[in-house]
């Protein structure tokens, strides 16, 4: 994961991590400021093996190790890591516009062909305005391709949108990969990275958050909030 290398080599973790919460959809950290990442959704028992080792005793760690965490095969770690890394981003909003990924997809989208990585909630408005789109999801509904379709449907798409949750789950080189040169990229959602080293991958936009009340957002993850329920949250997108 050279992506995950090189956003760690450009953060400064000289601070503490302050807090730590887990919701069922989404996961905070607090260190210098508050990120955020979608928890995922991991099937299965875990009364031998937990998925978040050093559970309750995380914040006593260095922030460097809870960053990393986002290497580990556990998806519920890779989001506390991930979430640790959006809190160490410095985000000059001079950089950025007050813009809806959804609305950035459609405007780039008209009359060209979509693949679009993840079920997001405008994909039904998207698909009204769009030459063709095609949904790739790990859980598939219906209408929507399964994550193996990727490697047929990213290559035809003019314009690729791709959620952050590839950085969870470690597949966002991959897919990137299969993006073709002159394709319009972009990363989005609350687990995507405001840093502009994604646009040395071949990303042309990044649609994700900064977190203007910690502690609403801490509140709102705490007691299960869903994104769109969450306040104290602004959306931005970086735009290479």
């Amino acid at each position: 994961m050279k992506i995950l290398d090189d956003l760690l080599s450009t953060l400064n973790f000289d601070t503490q991590v302050r807090d730590i919460r887990q919701g069922i959809f989404q996961t905070a950290v607090l260190t210098r400021n508050c990120g955020l990442a979608s928890t995922p959704h991991e099937h299965g028992h875990h009364h031998e093996a937990a998925p978040v080792e050093g559970a309750g005793v995380l914040t006593e760690k260095g922030v460097l190790e809870v960053a990393q965490m986002a290497y580990s095969s556990s998806l519920l770690e890779a989001a506390i890591g991930m979430a640790t890394i959006n809190s160490l981003l410095e985000i000059d909003e001079r950089n950025c516009v007050l813009l809806n990924a959804g609305d950035l997809i459609a405007e780039k989208g008209m009359g060209n062909k979509v693949a679009l990585i993840g079920h997001f909630p405008f994909v039904s408005r998207l698909r009204q305005m769009v030459k063709e789109l095609w949904v790739i999801e790990q859980h598939p509904r219906e209408g929507d391709f399964a994550e193996r379709e990727a490697e047929r449907l990213v290559p035809q798409a003019d314009v690729v949108g791709i959620t952050g949750m590839t950085f969870t789950n470690h597949t966002v080189e991959g897919l990137l990969g299969l993006c073709r040169p002159d394709a319009y990229v972009i990363i989005l959602g609350p687990t995507a990275p405001l840093s502009p080293i994604l646009f040395h991958y071949g990303v042309d936009a990044i649609s994700g958050t900064k977190i203007v009340d910690p502690e609403a957002v801490l509140r709102g993850v705490s007691q299960g909030a869903t994104f769109r329920q969450l306040k104290g949250v602004r959306l931005l997108t970086m735009v290479k």
